[in-house]
């Protein structure tokens, strides 16, 4: 990560426009500082794409696209990069950020930005029409910068996933592990998988009920664990048929990312706020 920031700094000298692409489930705890920190520096503009619209709340993320628009120098676009037509729209979005970037010998130069896994080699590959960034469902896939032509007057830079050293909000860490831009040996599944039922009972009330099939009231996020065990069938051998958690937990956690559960968002405008002040959030 330190050779990683060294080099985006670097980078950054010569880059016209930051694509910094953003989890649309969670814009706020998957917009890493770092970035920020270093665009702000150089004085870019930055297009904010909140990534896997798809998978989050539509009205949760009109709010953020609100609050984003607001911010100086910063626009703000809800798309999914898998999505041919979203990924061509990208450059020309950057375009008016950078308007004295607009010729052969001027060429707009955009750099795309981001935490591990929230789609940035997705887009690369996407604008480019073919296959230059290896892509997955881990963290950490995309190892060093690439520099690719788009056409004769914008060039695009992938970069690897930047994430900060010490993410201070635990909430944001649990988040993070969520989405899985946070690799599973760093994380407690089941810890993760319980933080996530007790947002969905939170704030999508009856949701786990229609999909696994149980009753909610009076449940915490470990009993859902549990229910989730034994409406799947997940019991230990040889344990007296004991639920196993680890199991359900991944269940529910893959259930989530690929969006089976419906579209759900893990944070709204002012929930960071609110933790840090020992509230719940609306």
């Amino acid at each position: 990560m330190t050779s990683a920031r060294r080099k985006a700094a670097e980078t950054m000298e010569f880059t016209d426009v930051v694509i910094e692409v953003l989890d649309a489930r969670l814009p706020e705890a998957s917009c890493n500082p770092m970035i920020t920190e270093l665009r702000l520096h150089r004085q870019r503009p930055c297009l904010k794409i909140l990534n896997k619209a798809d998978l989050a709340d539509p009205e949760v993320t009109r709010a953020w696209l609100n609050h984003f628009n607001r911010q100086p120098g910063v626009k703000a676009v809800a798309l999914s990069c898998k999505n041919a037509n979203d990924a061509a729209r990208v450059p020309n979005l950057c375009q008016p950020l950078a308007p004295h970037r607009d010729s052969t010998h001027k060429p707009l130069r955009m750099m795309i930005m981001g935490i591990p896994n929230v789609g940035k080699s997705t887009l690369m590959n996407m604008l480019l029409k073919r296959r230059v960034a290896s892509v997955g469902d881990e963290p950490a896939v995309t190892k060093s910068q690439q520099s690719h032509k788009l056409n004769d007057h914008m060039t695009v830079t992938d970069s690897p996933g930047l994430l900060w050293p010490k993410i201070e909000n635990p909430e944001d860490g649990l988040m993070l592990a969520t989405i899985h831009a946070i690799g599973r040996n760093a994380v407690n599944e089941e810890e993760v998988a319980e933080f996530l039922a007790a947002t969905l009972l939170a704030r999508y009330p009856g949701l786990l009920a229609a999909r696994f099939g149980f009753a909610e009231a009076g449940m915490d996020g470990v009993d859902v664990i549990e229910a989730i065990a034994r409406k799947r069938g997940c019991l230990q051998k040889g344990r007296g048929g004991e639920p196993d958690l680890e199991k359900a937990a991944m269940i529910l956690l893959t259930e989530y990312r690929s969006g089976k559960l419906g579209r759900i968002s893990l944070e709204v405008p002012g929930t960071q706020t609110a933790h840090l002040a020992g509230e719940q959030p609306d």
